[in-house]
């Protein structure tokens, strides 16, 4: 007869981390999109003498200097709106966290840019994290990120960049990871 020893514990944790494809992303590659496609017709309306935009005349804008302001402001935000619609497409950032205690490894999984090495893969055995550290920057422009402290590394960021977590959420995903890992939460 086998014994078999169950754990009420988890085995593996895995956290999903958000990268690009936010609503906030989409809404300003949106209004850039619109905006910059409005800026650039005003000003091929001002060199063409033509009224490409339907809300408004701006051939009676002279070509130099306002029709070629209105069109480099047209360029630029387009040339913007595309690069955050590439990343929206390509999800660069997303990915996620696992740690796994039957494989005894934590695996790091973020989606990068193109290339072979568009994922970005970082593994480690548990026994080298020694802490989870928590960072709060309130202020201007606040950051709120849980990293991971593993020997021989600098410190690994595990939550999403851009839009700060509530405070909550961030004591209590980082509680959590280090009572899984059974490291000391550093940084509250």
């Amino acid at each position: 007869m086998t014994a078999s020893i169950s754990s009420t514990q988890p085995q593996t944790l895995k956290r999903a981390v958000l990268g690009a494809r936010r609503l906030s992303n989409i809404f300003w590659a949106t209004v850039l999109t619109f905006g910059g496609l409005g800026f650039a017709l005003a000003g091929a309306s001002s060199y063409l003498k033509t009224n490409l935009l339907p809300f408004a005349d701006p051939t009676q804008l002279v070509f130099i200097p306002q029709g070629v302001a209105m069109s480099f402001y047209g360029v630029a935000a387009l040339g913007l709106a595309t690069f955050l619609w590439v990343i929206i497409g390509l999800d660069v950032g997303g990915g996620y966290n696992q740690f796994d205690k039957a494989s005894n490894r934590l695996k790091i999984v973020r989606k990068g840019f193109w290339g072979e090495n568009r994922q970005i893969e970082i593994e480690h055995p548990l026994e080298d994290a020694t802490a989870v550290r928590v960072a709060i920057k309130e202020g201007l422009n606040p950051r709120r990120t849980l990293y991971l402290r593993i020997k021989g590394r600098p410190d690994i960021p595990l939550t999403r960049v851009g839009q700060p977590i509530p405070l909550s959420d961030l004591e209590n995903q980082g509680a959590e990871l280090a009572r899984f890992l059974q490291v000391p939460l550093e940084g509250l």
